[in-house]
């Protein structure tokens, strides 16, 4: 069986954010599964998604810290600079990390470790809601 559907996740300020429990919420279909896969693609460029630890606020604060620093503003090789000092940086940051994750489903549930969450990364200032394809595929 094949799902898809899209969903809009609220505006987030600039940083990694959990996003497990809303990705969990806005597709109850996947409870409908016994095995299969879950694929999250986002269709933004400033912004990325990724698979990490879940349990301690600290590990996101850091990853945004790195990523600060890894990937600076107002670097002076930058040339697409028109739309912010965040812009660039994020169009980096999002391909560093990647547009999309895969999920396998078991027993109706995500099959995430114990200590895995969805991250969405925002990398804009003033991002703005961001919109994620989501497909199902399974039995």
């Amino acid at each position: 069986m094949w799902s898809q559907k899209t969903i809009q996740l609220k505006a987030k300020t600039r940083g990694f954010h959990l996003i497990t429990d809303e990705i969990e919420q806005q597709i109850p279909e996947i409870r409908d599964y016994s095995v299969g896969i879950l694929q999250l693609f986002i269709q933004h460029t400033s912004a990325s998604l990724t698979i990490n630890e879940n349990a301690d606020p600290t590990v996101r604060k850091d990853m945004e810290a790195h990523f600060n620093h890894f990937v600076p503003e107002r670097a002076p090789y930058y040339q697409h600079t028109y739309e912010g000092d965040d812009d660039m940086p994020a169009h980096i940051k999002a391909s560093v990390l990647g547009c999309s994750v895969t999920i396998p489903i078991t027993n109706g549930r995500l099959a995430l470790g114990t200590w895995q969450g969805i991250y969405l990364g925002e990398h804009r200032d003033f991002g703005g809601s961001r919109r994620l394809i989501a497909t199902l595929q399974g039995e």
